[in-house]
Order: C-alpha cells, then sequence, then structure tokens
C-alpha cells in the first residue's frame, strides 16, 4: 500500500478541512459507483501486473448479499446476511476485521435472483445510509452504527428493492414506487420528506445525478418509464416510456455533455438522449436507439468517448457518439484465450485501466482501449455468484460474491 499514513496531517488546516469537507480524502469511495457516480476511481499509480495472484489482505464471510462497497478513511461498508436478518456490515478497510454490524429489517430469501441485500450503502459527513430489500430505508451513524433514522416503504418490485442510496446536497434520494413517489427525497439528517415525484412502480436502478446549463437534476430509472427531475424541489423536467420485460430496469443512466444514456436487458437495448432547456423543462431528442448494448443489472462506464460494459450476452465497447460497436468479447482468459463467459461480469475503471470481474469470480485488468480488450494480468479470487461491481480506495480493490467479501492491494 502507500508508504504514507492517510492521518499524519495535522495542526488547523486539517480540523478546517475535516469540517468543511463531505469526503475527508480524494480516494474516498463513498456511495454506489463511486465518488462520481461514474464507476471511475481517480486513483494514479496502481499496480496491474503480478506474477501469479494479486496479494490478497482479507478475505472474509459475509451471508449473502449483492452490495458492492462503500470505503471512507479506513473503514468499508456493506451488507450481509445472518441471524435470520439482512446485515448493515462495517469492516476495517486494512484487515477485513468487523468493527460493527447491525440489522437493517428481515432476512430475504428469494431463490431465482439470490438472496439478500441488493444496494450498495452510502457515506456522507458521518452517516451511512442503506436501503434493504424489502424497503427499510436506514440511516445510521459510521462510528458506531448507531441508528439514526429510518422510513419503511412497501412497494417492492419483483425481484426486490436494489437501488442505493443517493446523497445529494442535503437530501437522501431514493426510488421507493408508486404512492411513496417513483422518486423520494429526505433530509438527510433528519429522515423527514422534503419531496417526491411521480408514482411509476420501482425499477432497479440507483437515482443519478447530473448537472445540465448549471442546473443539478436527478434521473430515474423506473419500471416503466425515465424521469428527470430538478433536485431542489422534484419537479418534473423531462419523462418518457421505457417500457422493458418484467419492469427490469436496473443500469444506471450515464449522462455525458447535454446527453443521457439509458440500458436495459431482456433484448430491449439502450439510446442516446440529447438534453435541452426550454421553459423550465428539458425537450429531448433521441440521437440513436438499438440493441448493441443490453445491460440486464450491469452498468456500463463512459471512458473518452466509449462505453464499456458487459451486458447480458458479452464484454463490449460501444461509441457514445454513434452507438456503433466498436469490439465484442465473448470469452476471456487471463492471455487473452477461450476462458471466463464474461456476460453478466462487472467493472470500474482505475488509472485508464478496466477492472473486469467475471459473474464465475475471474479477475481481469486490461487498457480501456477501443482497440480491444487485452489483459494485462488475471487471477481467479472468488467462486458462485459474482454479480457485485468492485469498489476501489486507495489502492485496495474490495470484491465479492454473493457470501464472501475479498480485498486485494494494488497499491505502488
Amino acid at each position: 500500500m502507500k508508504s504514507y499514513s492517510r492521518f499524519r496531517l495535522a495542526g488547523l488546516p486539517f480540523l478546517f478541512l475535516l469540517a468543511a469537507s463531505p469526503s475527508l480524502f480524494p480516494d474516498d469511495w463513498p456511495n454506489w459507483r463511486g465518488p462520481n457516480h461514474d464507476g471511475i476511481s481517480s486513483e494514479k499509480g496502481l499496480s496491474f501486473t503480478w506474477k501469479s495472484k494479486p496479494k490478497v489482505l482479507w478475505k472474509r464471510e459475509l451471508g449473502a448479499s449483492f452490495s458492492s462497497f462503500a470505503a471512507v478513511g479506513e473503514r468499508v461498508y456493506t451488507c450481509g446476511t445472518g441471524g435470520g436478518k439482512q446485515k448493515l456490515i462495517c469492516l476495517g478497510a486494512v484487515d477485513g476485521k468487523p468493527v460493527w454490524e447491525i440489522d437493517i429489517e428481515g432476512e430475504l430469501q428469494e431463490r431465482q435472483g439470490g438472496d439478500g441485500c441488493r444496494a450498495t450503502p452510502a457515506v456522507d459527513n458521518g452517516l451511512v445510509y442503506v436501503l434493504g430489500a424489502k424497503g427499510t430505508l436506514l440511516c445510521v451513524k459510521a462510528k458506531d452504527g448507531r441508528e439514526v433514522w429510518r422510513q419503511k416503504f412497501s412497494a417492492a418490485p419483483t425481484w426486490f428493492y436494489s437501488g442505493s442510496v443517493l446523497i445529494e446536497g442535503d437530501l437522501a434520494v431514493v426510488s421507493p414506487g408508486g404512492g411513496d413517489g417513483s422518486l423520494a427525497a429526505f433530509n438527510k439528517k433528519t429522515g423527514s420528506r422534503v419531496w417526491k415525484a411521480g408514482s411509476d412502480g420501482a425499477g432497479y436502478a440507483t437515482p443519478y445525478p447530473f448537472t445540465f446549463e448549471k442546473t443539478r437534476y436527478i434521473a430515474c430509472f423506473s419500471a416503466k418509464e425515465i424521469l428527470v427531475v430538478e433536485a431542489d424541489d422534484g419537479s418534473v423536467a423531462w419523462r418518457s416510456t421505457w417500457k422493458t420485460s418484467y419492469d427490469v430496469n436496473s443500469a444506471t443512466p450515464i449522462y455525458d455533455d447535454g446527453n443521457l444514456f439509458v440500458s436495459s436487458g431482456y433484448g430491449h437495448g439502450c439510446a442516446l438522449f440529447r438534453l435541452r432547456k426550454s421553459g423550465g423543462k428539458l425537450t429531448v431528442r433521441e440521437v440513436w436507439k438499438n440493441q448493441v448494448i443490453r445491460s440486464k443489472f450491469q452498468t456500463c462506464v463512459l471512458y473518452k468517448g466509449f462505453l464499456f460494459g458487459a451486458d447480458e450476452q458479452a464484454l463490449k465497447c460501444v461509441q457514445l457518439k454513434t452507438g456503433k460497436l466498436v469490439w465484442r468479447k465473448d470469452r476471456l482468459g487471463a492471455s487473452g484465450g477461450r476462458g471466463s463467459r464474461t456476460r453478466h461480469g462487472t467493472l470500474t475503471l482505475a488509472d485508464g485501466h478496466l477492472i473486469f470481474l467475471a459473474e464465475n469470480g475471474q479477475l481481469l485488468i486490461a487498457k480501456a482501449s477501443p482497440s480491444g480488450f487485452k489483459p494485462r494480468a488475471g487471477a481467479k479470487l472468488l467462486s458462485g455468484r459474482c454479480w457485485t461491481a468492485p469498489a476501489l480506495q486507495d489502492g485496495r480493490l474490495y470484491l465479492r460474491s454473493l457470501d464472501t467479501a475479498v480485498c486485494i492491494d494494488l497499491g505502488k
């Protein structure tokens, strides 16, 4: 790992930084898809080569959950199952030792998709937020897991609540569905409702924030539509029907330079929309729509104008501007030959590299390039179903299967 300690800063300048900054260190990964909600880490100088396997810092059984990780300071937060309950779990980031765990709500057993909590915790200013699969929205203190407030929703979709909590300014935003709103915002400190928007059923995607022409918006990918609202009051800026089989809209939308990209699976496909402000609302023009990416539950990363992601078919690279397929890889081994099946894999991007986790637990790392996917390193680190996106903080890469978490060292 990095040779310096994160806690050697001292004195008044540090105290001022501690009071003023919502994220204490630039390497922190405080929520689903990282600090910028895009699946991209800002860390540089990582080590992407190893002789046989990377250095494993720790490995721990957590119980069933599809939750990814939030990592802030020297602690990491995820979910699991134990004692008949969905659990919110805090571990030491360096050694994986338990710090605390608390009950979210009753255990979820779901044989078709998988058991346990689906959402990833979000950490903000000493508080941790999580949405249980059955609809409990919980806020606790990051220090000791003590409960601060909770809300309860009762319109879970077929495969249960999966979207994570979005912290947007003073708001904690979720997608509860139905009478509680396609989107609902709560005061992040007290849990009191601030606004709600729409009434479509809940999808499976996490609310997504973006700024367009100096206005802050939140996009919601609900059961049957795309909904965009103004973040401060929830006023609807644009909505459009998007009907997918079984109402499975799961991938997080992606915004780039006035464009909004969405994708769903079950043969539906994807589209790019061009946004324009008009009289306090948004008018939207479809740039392209096709089936080049069919994201069943994975979300792509966008890098230098190209979308990289593994959908229900394969690992793909697609040009954002045109929607044209650049390359496709159905199976990959560490040397680029026949090996792990790539469909349903998840990925994160760091230092210009794709960190790809196949659903069988094979980790592959390659430069993010439109010229192809050529792994620099690979290792089989997990077994069982691996549908959870990797998270990266301070040179530590966090991976998990349904039941097991592993942390490896990518530091210099």
